[in-house]
């Protein structure tokens, strides 16, 4: 669970490793081609190091503990990409800056992508939409920097959301990719990165040229 010496932790700190600790041990069981859905938390609890009791001290049930590990992944990429945004680049690099740091972020956390690829089609319908709530939470987040930063400020509130959001799907769409390469393929990897930004790149030309006439509707 930890280094530290558990007689050295305080009660709280006890509990926060703990807590940690079952977290990782539902990862791990899904890491292992195992289903979020089909865990039982008397498994998550045994590979975590704990009695089955031990589990409700922390959750009170496993989908309690998922929408922990959707909002937390949410919460952190969501401030590594807007992080990268920020940063004073032309457009381009920019884009190819998001795509670096999601790519790496991916790769980082193998575990948590394919829990959320696999609870997003399926298992759980609490997870489905707290999945689906965190992709409408990025997509808002993003059309706000979108306007911050001036970019495309000829669109509409609706349709930029809507750019943001084929924007986010690509995003969703390319973690599985990433997730299948086989490691030590630097060359694979490049490739891959390269596609990635085209395809956001014809998202954005489109965004940038979508001017549709009163006739056109």
């Amino acid at each position: 669970m930890s280094d530290a010496d558990p007689e050295l932790l305080s009660r709280s700190e006890r509990k926060a490793v703990t807590h940690r600790a079952l977290l990782n041990a539902a990862l791990e069981l899904v890491g292992e081609g195992r289903s979020f859905s089909g865990l039982a938390l008397r498994e998550i609890a045994r590979r975590a190091g704990m009695v089955p009791n031990g589990f409700y001290r922390h959750f009170r049930n496993t989908d309690e503990l998922g929408l922990e590990l959707v909002e937390e992944m949410g919460i952190t990429l969501r401030r590594l990409l807007r992080e990268a945004r920020q940063v004073n680049v032309a457009h381009g690099s920019m884009v190819r800056r998001s795509v670096k740091v999601y790519q790496d972020y991916v790769k980082a956390n193998r575990l948590q992508f394919l829990f959320i690829s696999s609870e997003r089609s399926g298992g759980s319908r609490v997870l489905r939409l707290a999945i689906r709530n965190d992709v409408t939470h990025f997509t808002n987040e993003m059309a706000q920097d979108f306007r911050t930063l001036g970019l495309y400020p000829e669109l509409p509130t609706p349709r930029l959301q809507m750019v943001c959001g084929l924007i986010v799907m690509t995003m969703l769409a390319a973690a599985t990719d990433i997730l299948d390469l086989p490691p030590g393929q630097p060359m694979l990897e490049d490739e891959m990165a390269e596609n990635f930004v085209q395809q956001l790149k014809i998202i954005l030309l489109g965004a940038r040229n979508w001017h549709e006439s009163e006739d056109a509707r």
